[in-house]
């Protein structure tokens, strides 16, 4: 899990022993300076403009929801779907997505899937019933899907590993949480004037991202295919009903009479992910090379995505509620007390790479689960009269601890990863932040909605649905210090 093992020539992952990296050959670029040239920092904005674009959408359209709701006429189950629909197309399709980037191009995928995004994100602004806004957020989620990990093999393939790559990836990792954080003011502003223009503003970004992006990207060469070689198509639909199965599962999680259905797609989801092991083991070129799997800091750093990204979102969830619920709060206010988050972006492509530098990887890692925790523990006490300055330290030590946390376990699923995989690497991370995000908003909603069933006041159940993140990112914590002890020590 090194930041400066050298990419092995063949598939397999790179072993985290604790010798020394072997010396660079001659023909090997310089790995000493992070130092980006002019066009190297030109692909890397656009890149980074993709993931703030991806940012921006999803958090603008979560303090947009009532204004929707209001304007369409919605309940509040078909209200859930505009979420839910996003949320089964990015994380169903994800995985896919990923290995069609490295079979297909990643800068085609990227550029075709980035138009596609314009044009239903487009759709949604226009929908005139609800129905079409959730076939639009489906759609785009699909789109994000295949989209995001071209884009962050691009950079691992662009980039030569090392602290070029570092320091790509962390920037990469701040602009997709200033896209977040700045996503929310900017929300509760376009939702002033019309809730259409959460969908329009995302848009306009877009397209300009795609007209820069067609000079700028570097072009890559599509593998070539042996003679009677077929794309995996059994096991690209098993892994992809799975995954949908699954995240659906999820999603589902503490609906009230949904525990027949929620068990049934349980098991079928279980059951395709089989299907799916069995297909890859006997395919002569699956879809995903399942040695890829058995890498263990591999696993570590996207069970560790799973579980930071389940906290954080199940966290932001539970205090958006308790800021608009129970105090009151406009989408606008509540946006900008979250916006001290967004300091990880500052802090991602400055602070970071010096501690990665001089601490190693896996415990500047560990470091952001820390804080983490520390950060949701601090809300646990939280009063129905509590003042901004008694949140602030919260606020303020979540975004140190993404800073820490989300760009390094970018760099760690990716790192030592062949070339050629490089696509399925980002697929496999992507998966893992977006089903812990489901997780985790699921698992909070159905604890508060058991604690409120239980005769619990309004902040007693919130209360208690903040024990899921802290628990969660503790979790996490375990998890990534297991590796603490196999990660090298910086040169």
């Amino acid at each position: 899990m090194s930041a400066s093992s050298a990419v092995p020539e063949t598939g397999t992952p790179a072993r985290t022993s604790a010798a020394p990296p072997p010396s660079p050959s001659p023909s090997s670029p310089p790995q000493a300076s992070a130092r980006l040239t002019g066009r190297e920092t030109a692909v890397l904005l656009v890149l980074c403009g993709a993931i703030f674009l991806e940012g921006i959408d999803v958090a603008m359209l979560n303090v947009a929801l009532p204004s929707i709701r209001a304007d369409l006429g919605m309940d509040t189950g078909s209200l859930s779907w505009v979420l839910s629909a996003y949320v089964l197309g990015y994380g169903g399709f994800m995985l896919l997505g990923g290995r069609t980037a490295d079979l297909l191009g990643r800068r085609r995928m990227f550029l075709f899937w980035l138009t596609v995004f314009v044009l239903f994100s487009g759709l949604g602004g226009l929908a005139g019933a609800p129905w079409v806004l959730i076939l639009a957020r489906f759609a785009t989620g699909l789109a994000a899907a295949f989209m995001t990990p071209a884009g962050l093999a691009i950079i691992t393939t662009a980039f030569a590993e090392g602290p070029r790559r570092n320091r790509a990836l962390l920037l990469y990792a701040g602009t997709a949480a200033a896209g977040f954080s700045l996503g929310l003011v900017a929300g509760g502003l376009l939702a002033t004037i019309s809730w259409r223009w959460v969908f329009f503003a995302p848009v306009l970004l877009a397209g300009a991202l795609l007209l820069t992006a067609l000079p700028l990207l570097p072009r890559d060469q599509v593998p070539a295919r042996r003679p009677g070689e077929r794309f995996d198509l059994a096991g690209a639909a098993t892994v992809t009903g799975a995954a949908l199965l699954l995240v659906h599962t999820v999603v589902r999680i503490g609906e009230p009479g949904a525990a027949g259905w929620t068990l049934a797609e349980l098991a079928g989801g279980l059951a395709l992910l089989a299907a799916f092991a069995a297909v890859e083991r006997r395919s002569a070129a699956p879809l995903v090379r399942l040695g890829l799997l058995r890498s263990g800091p591999l696993l570590r750093a996207n069970l560790g995505a799973l579980l930071f990204a389940g906290s954080f979102f199940g966290f932001q969830f539970t205090v958006t509620l308790y800021l608009q619920d129970l105090r009151g709060w406009t989408p606008l206010q509540t946006g900008l007390a979250l916006l001290a988050v967004g300091v990880d972006a500052v802090l991602a492509p400055t602070l970071t790479p010096r501690l990665v530098e001089r601490f190693g990887l896996v415990r500047v890692i560990l470091g952001g689960f820390c804080l983490a925790t520390v950060s949701y523990a601090l809300f646990l006490p939280v009063g129905p009269h509590w003042s901004y300055p008694m949140m602030f330290p919260t606020m303020i030590l979540a975004g140190l601890a993404f800073a820490l946390a989300y760009g390094p376990l970018t760099i760690a699923a990716t790192d030592g990863v062949a070339k050629e995989e490089q696509g399925l690497a980002g697929g496999l991370l992507n998966t893992a932040f977006q089903f812990g995000a489901a997780l985790g908003l699921s698992a909070v909603t159905a604890v508060h909605l058991a604690a409120t069933g239980a005769g619990r006041s309004g902040l007693d159940a919130f209360r208690v649905a903040l024990v899921v993140p802290v628990a969660a990112v503790a979790l996490g914590a375990v998890v990534t210090a297991l590796g603490v002890r196999r990660d090298r020590t910086p040169a």
